[in-house]
């Protein structure tokens, strides 16, 4: 069945309906009817099976609810803090953060971040394309929990508004000579963490004096294993291992 995201704040079991953008998706490129069955989640884990009702419109389908769950969330709250790459490859994380797990996604302005933000407002239209990219990613996937992207931010920035304890187990990934296999620092920590972040370099990895940021907040270095790869697969290889490791 077709998904489709009704937020929180719009979301009533008893008088479920799409807003405008999805009505226009369903009714006109997906073609729906009358009495056909579809499925919506409002990503804070509650999803209902509904069926479009003959009252819907191009500006409104409405639905009547036909079965609701709830679904519990992911026993580790994953944060990615991932330096913006150049090009789209953005897109590419946020979606596939999303289908991994990730609870929040932070966008990084480091010193070698070649993408750029020059206002409030340029950043503000940059989060809302990115959490769109998470809802069109959710319905993709099946996923009822939207990871919320933060606004862009420099890595001094995040950590002052992540204060010490904000995080049970903190992870940096990095090419230096310190850096350590994750097994062995999850061995360390002992039981599993109920939250984790994991920072993910530009092109370049973070300067030293990032690095050094990031571990006086207390992130501990970690090995991605002798291939030096790129940021957006190395966001995915980390949140893959991650959810692995973590998440059953």
């Amino acid at each position: 069945m077709h998904r489709f995201y009704i937020p929180p704040i719009a979301w009533n079991p008893d008088a479920l309906r799409l807003d405008e953008a999805e009505s226009h998706h369903a009714l006109n490129v997906l073609r729906l009817t009358p009495g056909e069955k579809v499925v919506v989640f409002n990503g804070q884990g509650t999803e209902a099976t509904a069926q479009v009702l003959p009252a819907s419109t191009k500006r409104a389908v409405h639905l009547q609810t036909l079965h609701r769950v709830k679904t519990p969330p992911l026993p580790c709250r994953l944060t990615l803090a991932q330096a913006i790459p150049k090009g789209k490859n953005m897109d590419l994380i946020v979606q596939k953060a999303t289908e991994l797990g990730a609870a929040e996604i932070a966008p990084l302005l480091s010193e070698r971040t070649v993408t750029r933000v020059e206002s409030d407002e340029s950043a503000s239209v940059k989060q809302a394309k990115w959490q769109g990219v998470v809802v069109e990613a959710a319905k993709q996937c099946g996923q009822n929990w939207l990871p919320v992207v933060a606004l862009p931010r420099t890595p001094k920035e995040f950590f002052a508004a992540h204060p010490a304890g904000s995080f049970d187990f903190m992870l940096i990934a990095s090419l230096q000579s310190d850096s350590r296999r994750l097994r062995a620092l999850l061995e360390e920590h002992g039981s599993k963490p109920k939250s984790a972040l994991i920072l993910v370099g530009p092109e370049g990895d973070f300067t030293p004096a990032e690095i050094g940021l990031a571990k006086s907040a207390g992130c501990r270095p970690i090995t991605l294993g002798p291939i030096v790869l790129r940021t957006e697969t190395a966001a995915i290889y980390c949140l893959s291992v991650l959810s692995y490791e973590l998440q059953s």
